[in-house]
């Protein structure tokens, strides 16, 4: 098994951040410096800054409803984090993120395997938002927003076209929407785009998962019909 696989297979870190320990010389396998892309057996032992990981937890699953302000990073020295805000008694990381201003779903486990899954943009896994406006949208801006925005990805440094979509109109100046991918404050800028302001948005399912009566602020575990379902889907894509 590839080195970042069985790190993450203990739930101690995504493959990715993995990648970045052993790059720091973080991580060493039976006392000798771990290189990326290693193989490891079960016989070796492997440690990160010096504490020995791979005996695999109990796989946890969360859904978190997310108060506007809490920022969804790992980083504790970051004020208003999210691990601190949930303070969980084990080591949990959320899979992707929302940003600071947006409320609503966000899920967090100790399952390294299935956060790339789930968050690959050509996996179309879809997820569902209510967004409030600043003033009342049309047809023409439905039409729109469904067909696909050109906007700015900072992450890339170019423009692109966003998935197409759906929209279900709830009130003159909001809508529901359903989305494929999670660009960088996607939704905001593909609303900025045509000269609307986001004055509220929340998260409220991420593929089978819903948001439901949980309260901002709280977190639930997974039933385990929720999981099972949302294995299904990401293994029989």
């Amino acid at each position: 098994m590839r080195i970042n696989v069985y790190i993450s297979s203990t739930g101690y870190c995504s493959r990715r951040e993995a990648d970045r320990l052993i790059q720091a010389g973080k991580v060493t396998v039976d006392l000798l410096p771990a290189t990326v892309g290693m193989e490891v057996e079960p016989s070796n032992i492997v440690r990160i800054n010096g504490e020995v990981i791979g005996i695999r937890p109990t796989t946890v699953y969360i859904a978190f409803n997310k108060p506007v302000g809490i920022i969804s990073t790992t980083d504790q020295k970051i004020p208003n984090n999210i691990i601190d805000f949930i303070d969980y008694p084990e080591r949990i990381f959320p899979i992707g993120r929302l940003d600071k201003d947006t409320s609503g779903l966000i899920l967090l486990t100790n399952d390294g395997l299935i956060v790339n899954e789930i968050l690959r943009s050509e996996n179309n896994h879809d997820k569902e938002y209510v967004i409030e406006l600043d003033k009342p949208y049309d047809d023409q801006f439905i039409h729109a927003m469904e067909k696909g925005v050109e906007i700015y990805n900072p992450v890339q440094h170019l423009k692109v076209i966003t998935k197409p979509s759906t929209i279900e109109k709830v009130t003159d100046i909001s809508f529901k929407l359903i989305i494929t991918q999670g660009l960088n404050l996607q939704i905001r800028r593909m609303c900025q785009t045509f000269g609307y302001h986001v004055n509220r948005l929340k998260r409220i399912r991420i593929m089978n998962i819903e948001l439901g009566e949980l309260k901002t602020g709280e977190w639930r575990y997974l039933s385990i019909t929720e999981i099972d379902n949302l294995l299904k889907r990401i293994h029989n894509r």
